[in-house]
């Protein structure tokens, strides 16, 4: 008997991966759902899943939430800055547990990408090899509703405005990525295993289009100098913290670091990846049709 646990199971991502365990067979009393305040995931105490307290800023909590664990989906953290720290806590008490294996989701080519936000993964990377733990890296591709979330006020404004020129972005899907993640942590593989995990590519202008045949609503792509981007997102409120990120990555999508090719995704999906358009459509259902 094998027995999986999965952090950051309140979040999106990391309930999307319990539930795609259960899907595929795995008892609920072998799941362990760990999270920082479990009645976030009373639902799943109440289906028979082992939920236990885990809090990467609480070392003490971790020793407990992975005891009896042997295979481990360790969700990325979400906060900037504090990443390394909080992952590598868990990857002590994994080691400290006895853990077997330990999977965790990093970024599309960790190891030589300059995207923003790759040196703590490629940090973490490291701190999973020098683990000594057999691994699977799931080097994740941007999550689609990074985009398909904003259609609102993509819909209010008529326009998607950014500074990608012409760049891919090889997004994927939560819900796709869930479920390789479970794919993955199923799997009886090597000591090291990476998956670079992107979705079918596009362009803003095919994201505007995504959303005009979806919506029926005429949605341009405006391409921005970098500056007046920066003043439009502060303009609209965001703080320059926040604004200069947001164009950062821009500049990566420039740069070709958001592309990628689907293959090893669909090769764990067993199926094609979501698409755009199947994603604006599934956005679509949930926002009021007087938007």
């Amino acid at each position: 008997m094998t027995t999986y646990a999965v952090t950051g199971a309140s979040g999106h991502l990391g309930r999307l991966v319990v539930e795609n365990l259960l899907a595929k067979g795995v008892a609920a009393g072998d799941l362990v759902a760990v999270a920082r305040t479990t009645e976030k995931v009373a639902d799943l105490a109440e289906r028979g899943v082992v939920v236990r307290e885990g809090d990467y800023d609480r070392a003490e909590t971790l020793a407990t939430a992975l005891a009896g664990v042997d295979r481990l989906l360790l969700v990325s953290a979400s906060e900037v800055g504090k990443r390394l720290p909080q992952h590598t806590a868990v990857i002590e008490a994994a080691v400290a547990a006895g853990v077997g294996r330990i999977a965790y989701t990093s970024v599309l080519r960790a190891d030589d990408t300059t995207l923003v936000l790759a040196p703590e993964h490629q940090a973490t990377e490291e701190a999973i090899a020098s683990s000594g733990l057999p691994h699977t890296l799931l080097r994740n591709g941007w999550y689609t509703e990074n985009y398909t979330e904003q259609l609102p006020t993509y819909l209010a404004a008529g326009v998607i405005a950014h500074a990608a020129g012409d760049g891919r972005i090889a997004a994927a899907t939560r819900a796709d990525l869930a479920e390789a993640a479970a794919v993955a942590l199923l799997e009886d593989r090597d000591e090291r295993v990476v998956h670079e995990l992107a979705g079918p590519a596009f362009t803003y202008a095919d994201l505007a289009a995504a959303i005009t045949e979806v919506t029926g609503t005429e949605i341009a792509a405006k391409d921005l100098p970098t500056a007046e981007l920066s003043a439009v997102l502060t303009g609209a409120g965001l703080d320059e913290g926040t604004a200069g990120f947001l164009v950062a990555v821009e500049g990566n999508i420039v740069a070709g670091e958001l592309d990628g090719d689907p293959a090893d995704l669909e090769k764990l999906l067993g199926r094609p990846a979501t698409t755009l358009v199947d994603a604006v459509r599934a956005a679509r259902s949930v926002v009021p049709q007087t938007v």
